[in-house]
């Protein structure tokens, strides 16, 4: 019993430390993020458009409540933007997947000669900023002087220099989604090239005795073994995509892309929720552009545990 207060000392002594180590970081996430999110959520409850005061832009805010989120809910260029996002996910995931998982099939193979140069030039455009990538991928698609148009033109093509690819409501989507499956598909190889060595040789071995064939063996044996990673590419790419705005705003030169008629009004065809929030936020409608990314929150949330859930059946 005499040890209990020395005991008791040493613990609080050794809390207190603890809590001043701790501190820098609580001080920096207060300031950073909890402050932030505070007063986003803040905005978002009030209204302040462009023709609020330029030198005290907040002074006139008017209280709203829940008016900002009910006129973003009714709001058709706000539903396009959901839209076009989910889209541009449908075309851009599936198709970094195949060939994310192609790439780290054949470049598994470490008898291929320069399979470790290959993983490297697949992989550098990863690097990359994304906007430079898009301007990149601007000038390749341009519809006058671009190297696609010089190729059409010599293929007898005039479709695309009439239309082109990012001048054109059908194709804008699907050209970003290229350009981006083309950068990105280097990390989601990187990703299965690791999935790929934690399974058990053992395992392939057994389907060989059995007389499995290859194709059998991809998709009995390593796509499912594959399938927690694949959930994670799945569900991090559905946060990118929500969060999609760089490859928009360079490709589509921060218009949205050529006009569409959804409903009756009048939308750009790339104009993608992170594209609709940076557009309310320049137009100063802060409220709105605050209110909007907090819908974007509850559908990530949404998205998370979807993940969580298949992926907890999965482990019991």
């Amino acid at each position: 019993m005499p040890n209990q207060p020395r005991r008791t000392r040493r613990l609080t002594a050794d809390a207190l430390w603890g809590y001043i180590f701790i501190a820098p970081f609580v001080v920096v996430a207060a300031v950073f993020l909890v402050f932030p999110i505070g007063y986003s959520f803040y905005l978002s409850l009030r209204e302040t458009t462009l023709y609020s005061s330029w030198y005290n832009q907040f002074s006139d805010m008017v209280w709203m409540g829940a008016g900002n989120y009910v006129s973003l809910l009714t709001s058709k260029v706000f539903w396009y933007s959901l839209l076009a996002t989910f889209l541009y996910a449908a075309l851009l995931i599936p198709l970094s997947l195949a060939a994310s998982l192609s790439l780290a099939l054949v470049l598994n193979n470490q008898r291929l000669p320069g399979y470790q140069a290959l993983r490297s030039a697949f992989f550098l455009p990863h690097v990359f900023d994304v906007f430079v990538v898009g301007i990149i991928w601007l000038l390749l698609f341009n519809s006058t002087s671009g190297p696609f148009a010089s190729l059409f033109e010599a293929l007898g093509i005039t479709w695309f220099k009439v239309h082109g690819f990012l001048d054109n409501p059908v194709t804008v989507l699907p050209s970003i989604a290229f350009a981006m499956v083309l950068k990105g598909m280097g990390f989601g190889m990187v990703l299965f090239i690791v999935a790929l060595h934690n399974i058990p040789e053992s395992i392939f071995e057994a389907a060989d005795i059995d007389g499995a064939s290859p194709a059998q063996k991809l998709f009995r044996v390593t796509i499912p073994l594959l399938r927690p990673m694949i959930l994670f590419l799945v569900v991090t790419s559905l946060m990118g995509v929500l969060n999609g705005f760089t490859e928009f705003y360079a490709m589509t030169r921060a218009t949205g892309g050529p006009s569409v008629s959804f409903l009756g009004e009048t939308v750009q065809a790339g104009r993608v929720s992170g594209l609709h929030l940076y557009r309310l936020f320049d137009e100063s409608f802060y409220g709105h552009a605050a209110a909007m990314s907090f819908i974007l929150l509850v559908i990530a949330l949404l998205i998370t545990a979807v993940n969580f859930k298949l992926l907890g059946d999965r482990s019991q």
